[in-house]
């Protein structure tokens, strides 16, 4: 049984920074693949950042040079590094594990940022 919990979670100013962290309980593969995810107000969640067992990473634009994803395989936990936040960044944060084996997908429960002076 595969459970994730995300903290990290805050109000933040514009410009400023947040690392969110996500702990996984139970077994983490070679081939599992992890990821943050968020979902603003009224808006589907959508991909942040992702990261193999192997530390390969991939972000979509509007993160790129402002976030960073990084994971410690042996704390079985995740990070998400957020600099020169924007508003609009404001949503809650999950973080995934996704197991290519079996196409089985955990989510955390996640953990609310907001950006706001």
């Amino acid at each position: 049984q595969v459970q994730l919990v995300e903290s990290g979670g805050d109000l933040v100013q514009p410009g400023g920074s947040l690392r969110l962290s996500c702990v996984v309980s139970g077994s983490i593969l070679s081939i599992d693949v992890m990821a943050w995810h968020r979902q603003a107000p009224g808006k589907e969640r959508e991909l942040v950042a992702s990261i193999s067992y192997g530390g390969r990473t991939n972000y979509p634009d509007f993160v790129k040079g402002r976030f960073t994803i990084s994971r410690d395989n042996a704390q079985k936990t995740i990070y998400l590094q957020m600099n020169n936040v924007k508003p609009e960044d404001t949503a809650v944060y999950y973080c995934s594990l996704f197991r290519p084996t079996t196409g089985a997908k955990y989510w955390g429960k996640g953990t609310l940022v907001t950006v706001s002076s």
